[in-house]
């Protein structure tokens, strides 16, 4: 099932002087950068009001996110959904007739499980299905 809007993608192709545009002239809290090696990115966190701005910039030049760059420049990437099962959703929105950019899920920032529904079939947006890992169980007795 589909839970919230978990974040909106910008693609960029100057992380550093989108960060200090987010984070000094429009208020964010940067929270932290990770190198997604699956998605061929780095990222850097923005929370903002429930979600969070997430700004994405290729690993050395290669990758998705270099071609976007290369094809439309600097912009919206992405929306993605947080989901509590993204297999089941990819299995649900299938047979509903929408195509995946992959056959499964591929490891996402956080240690989450994401997929990206192809845009066209989705009217030309990319929309990504992010599970977050569940909790760790406290230890008994701890």
């Amino acid at each position: 099932m589909i839970l919230s809007l978990d974040h909106i993608a910008i693609a960029v192709p100057d992380l550093e002087r989108a960060i200090r545009r987010f984070a000094d002239d429009f208020g964010l809290t940067l929270t932290g950068c990770e190198d997604v090696a699956a998605a061929q990115t780095r990222t850097a966190f923005l929370p903002i009001s429930g979600t969070q701005i997430e700004l994405i910039h290729p690993l050395d030049g290669q990758g998705p996110v270099q071609r976007h760059l290369d094809k439309r420049g600097g912009g919206l990437h992405h929306l993605c959904f947080r989901t509590d099962d993204v297999q089941a959703e990819m299995d649900r929105l299938k047979a509903l007739g929408y195509r995946f950019t992959s056959e499964a899920p591929t490891p996402g920032a956080h240690g989450c499980l994401v997929a990206f529904l192809h845009p066209a079939s989705t009217d030309g947006v990319l929309i990504e299905l992010s599970q977050h890992p569940l909790s760790p169980t406290p230890a008994a007795g701890g």
